[in-house]
């Protein structure tokens, strides 16, 4: 006998659809709506079609800023993917003070505000009052990330990679616990040395929260914003002026909505083509190892 269909369970679904209409759906319509039109004010506004994509696409601004935004993601997730797993496979493992002490301070980066954290820097990297600038300066170096281009953007990276290398830490080191004790006891009896547990055993098992770790880290260094507009400005000239902040000088500088808007529909396109690659080539050389 067959059981009957109960379809009340879309009932419970139903808020989480309107609840993704109003926050996402909606606002993304209203931007595409803005992107081919040309907005003079309240009720002031004339069809261009496809006028601020085409403007857009062939802004040399908008090349170099892209070009500077992908450099900086690339660098971002080759520095901190690499230690963060290097930081989870040093944490101990198990219960007890040292454990929950450790986890507490690897998480204490996380909950400090991004522009407290473009603050921060901003004093720690100044050579003159900043010990971290102070430091640079002490070995030979000559350093001022506000009058030189490669030492702000430097700076931006390495702040990037002590604010979030500890999320990615952490995503690794859950995956690390999650392995049963079997496995380490098989390696073990087969004599295998220490990197060999970590290729065969640890690293095949961290492969989820490594997808989730990069596409993470990804997507939000190629939206960073705060943290460099807070330290440099975008500065010395555009050296850390990114794509978030191209945009926003358009559209909150300018007041110019309807290019503004084509960028925003770009730049989402952007990352949404950038992550659909990364998951595509995590998740193909994962079922590659298991075949």
């Amino acid at each position: 006998m067959d059981k009957p269909w109960n379809n009340r369970a879309w009932f419970l679904v139903i808020p989480v659809f309107v609840i993704v209409a109003f926050s996402a759906i909606i606002p993304l319509m209203t931007v595409v709506n803005y992107s081919v039109q040309d907005i003079f004010g309240p009720g002031q506004a004339f069809w261009v079609g496809t006028e601020w994509y085409e403007t857009i696409l062939a802004d040399e601004r908008l090349h170099d800023a892209l070009v500077r935004q992908i450099v900086f993601s690339l660098a971002v997730l080759a520095i901190e993917i690499p230690l963060g797993i290097a930081v989870a496979l040093c944490m101990p493992s198990g219960k007890g003070w040292r454990t929950s002490l450790t986890l507490v301070l690897l998480a204490l980066p996380l909950l400090i505000p991004w522009n407290v954290v473009g603050t921060i820097w901003q004093i720690f990297a100044r050579p003159d009052i900043g010990l971290g600038g102070a430091v640079v300066q002490a070995l030979g170096v000559d350093y001022n990330y506000t009058g030189d281009s490669l030492d702000a953007w430097l700076t931006v990276l390495v702040m990037d990679v002590w604010h979030w290398t500890p999320l990615v830490a952490l995503l690794c080191y859950a995956g690390l616990q999650a392995i049963p004790p079997a496995f380490y006891q098989a390696a073990r009896i087969d004599g295998a040395s220490r990197w060999a547990v970590f290729r065969h055993i640890e690293l095949p098992k961290m492969r989820g929260v490594l997808l989730i770790a990069v596409l993470l880290r990804f997507m939000d260094s190629f939206m960073i914003y705060t943290e460099p507009f807070v330290l440099t400005g975008g500065g010395p000239g555009n050296a850390t002026t990114f794509l978030s902040q191209f945009l926003t000088r358009m559209a909150v500088g300018q007041f110019d909505l309807g290019k503004a808007a084509a960028f925003s529909i770009i730049y989402f396109l952007i990352v949404l083509l950038f992550s659909y690659v990364f998951y595509t080539v995590i998740t193909r050389v994962g079922a590659g190892d298991k075949s």
